[in-house]
């Protein structure tokens, strides 16, 4: 099966920031995850893959695509649904008003049908009873699951979502990462998250992102195999691990070097993803 996704060397600058540096990426049908912390470079990136901000350099082919030529873009815009950090929607507009003229704008122009995808993306994330509601009336979760329902407007073959389950409470989440899975089946979807759990609940890949550059790619279940024999439980906190956080017994867990005798424990994705981006780029809480 071809590649959804092909991304090799990509490159952006601002100013003297490099946001990417020389970035590499190959997606699938199913859901990647772009873990990494904030600053990372992954809103650049899935601003690119998105075609909505050119890059500097690299080269990158979407859905089989060439995003650099005018009319093969226009080709993956159809076929695309991106959910931005912010979504911009007119505070005046209603809920329903809000995805139809999204859905206007994604060339759905005849009316009957384009009510009827709007009904149906609405039910999808639950803002079915809002529908009437105005846009500057909802709540920051109900405005989230609605940049979301705009992403999905025409059943898009590629998803690409940055940060969709900020400002969710854990219901919202738990029906954002049920609607992800689902919406995975068939198609492919990239989402950025700095939440370890959010990988592990619904992503089939894993891509970790520092420094504008991929430190990691592959499952989630390789990603926390890289920590094993490098996490340990203790009573006590140890100056020399890389991170440590108390845990709900009282006992510290520990990620680093482990001494001798230490009592070692099954990895998580999260050990993993912090080993990868090493002492410079971890704390430890307290």
């Amino acid at each position: 099966m071809n590649p959804t996704i092909e991304a090799e060397g990509l490159a952006k600058s601002y100013g003297r920031h490099r946001a990417l540096d020389g970035f590499d990426m190959v997606a699938h049908p199913g859901v990647t995850g772009l873990l990494g912390p904030n600053g990372a470079g992954k809103t650049t990136l899935l601003r690119g893959l998105a075609t909505v901000l050119p890059l500097d350099a690299g080269s990158v082919r979407l859905l089989g695509r060439d995003p650099a030529d005018e009319d093969q873009r226009l080709q993956i815009r159809r076929r695309l649904g991106y959910l931005p950090q912010e979504a911009g929607f007119h505070r005046g507009f209603t809920t329903f008003e809000a995805l139809d003229y999204v859905a206007v704008l994604k060339e759905h122009t005849e009316r009957r049908s384009r009510h009827e995808e709007v009904r149906r993306v609405l039910d999808l994330v639950g803002l079915s009873e809002v529908a009437t509601k105005k846009v500057r009336a909802l709540s920051g979760g109900m405005r989230r699951r609605l940049g979301l329902a705009q992403a999905l407007l025409g059943r898009p073959e590629l998803l690409v979502l940055d940060e969709p389950t900020v400002g969710l409470d854990p219901e919202q989440r738990m029906r954002f990462r049920d609607l992800v899975s689902e919406s995975g089946t068939g198609r492919t979807v990239v989402l950025s998250t700095h939440q370890t759990e959010d990988v592990a609940a619904v992503c089939s890949h894993v891509v970790v992102v520092d420094r504008g550059r991929s430190l990691f790619a592959g499952t989630p279940t390789d990603l926390a195999a890289y920590a094993r024999g490098r996490v340990w439980v203790d009573d006590e906190k140890d100056p020399r691990a890389l991170a440590s956080w108390r845990v709900g017994s009282g006992r510290y867990h520990l990620v680093g070097d482990p001494p001798s005798g230490a009592e070692l424990v099954d990895p998580s994705i999260e050990d993993g993803y912090l080993l990868l981006l090493g002492p410079d780029r971890t704390r430890s809480p307290a």
